[in-house]
């Protein structure tokens, strides 16, 4: 595998799907679909839009159709949104959904306690989902939790990961997210599940997502860069976290991951200031400060600079 790092990642922002999801403050529609406008203005070509689970499981995510509807869609801008099931399928769909993701998990506990089912059967829901999409001619992408540790079964063997990604890929998923849900992963680990995934799943469909809760997710997302991954996910501001995983923190910052590209002079097309921007509106909005250290440190230096006295 290349150790030579790519000219151009394709970040994907899930910050208004996976950030907020999990938020006890409730965000208005209008602040949502305002969110992702702004967003996706910042360059970024991939906003993930929102939910389709059931508002008994997921309230913060109720609004779906509203906002999806709501938005006004940006040319070049995909805006996926996660569907549990065929019913959720159709319901986006419906209200204009173009793609949509599924979501399984590695670890067999973190399955049942996340979606109520075991890893087999919830690739068997996902199967006329698959199905229903490429009738429909609507791209669908493959979300797989707990890459690189479980909050219920510790570490995760490079080869369940390997397995799940390839079953995905293979039924007919173009693009494979792997995540660690609770930010536990260390680079080494991180390039050793990578080799082993690849083995099912061209690099090229690959994307990192992690979470920061040990502070690692920039030095693994290098680190799988250096394999070959040139995809990467990351919410704005840092939002996120899991509520099966006590403790852990929110998504990789996209104003962090940013930072690091343009130092590293890779190509994103996202404009880092019109990207802190955004941060701090929805930051406003639940009432604190972004957990993007760059985000912070741009905020700090407008604060202190003649211009923003």
């Amino acid at each position: 595998m290349s150790l030579e790092l790519p000219e151009r990642v394709k970040i994907v922002e899930v910050g208004p799907r996976d950030g907020l999801q999990n938020e006890s403050v409730t965000v208005p529609t209008e602040t949502k679909v305002r969110l992702i406008e702004r967003l996706a203005d910042t360059g970024l070509s991939v906003v993930e839009a929102t939910s389709f689970v059931s508002p008994k499981w997921v309230p913060q995510m109720a609004d779906h159709n509203e906002v999806l509807r709501g938005l006004t869609r940006r040319p070049g801008v995909s805006y996926p949104v996660l569907t549990p099931n065929l019913k959720g399928f159709e319901n986006a769909v419906a209200a204009g959904a173009r793609e949509v993701a599924v979501f399984a998990a590695a670890s067999d506990t973190f399955s049942r306690k996340n979606i109520n089912c075991s890893i087999p059967e919830s690739l068997e829901r996902f199967a006329p989902v698959l199905e229903a999409a490429k009738a429909r001619r609507v791209k669908v992408r493959g979300y797989v939790s707990c890459v690189l540790g479980c909050p219920y079964e510790g570490n995760i063997s490079p080869a369940a990961v390997a397995d799940v990604a390839g079953r995905l890929y293979r039924m007919g998923c173009y693009e494979i997210s792997l995540g660690d849900t609770i930010g536990v992963g260390t680079p080494r680990r991180a390039q050793t599940m990578i080799e082993a995934v690849a083995r099912q799943v061209p690099l090229a469909h690959l994307a990192a997502h992690f979470h920061d809760t040990y502070g690692q997710a920039l030095a693994n997302l290098l680190a799988v860069m250096q394999m070959g991954i040139t995809i990467a996910d990351s919410a704005v501001a840092g939002l996120g976290g899991c509520p099966y995983a006590k403790g852990a923190s929110g998504n990789v910052g996209t104003e962090d991951v940013v930072y690091l590209l343009n130092g590293l002079g890779i190509e994103t097309g996202v404009d880092l200031a019109r990207l802190a921007e955004a941060g701090r509106f929805i930051c406003a909005a639940l009432g604190r400060a972004p957990a993007s250290r760059v985000a912070q440190a741009l905020a700090a230096r407008e604060k202190d600079s003649p211009c923003g006295r």
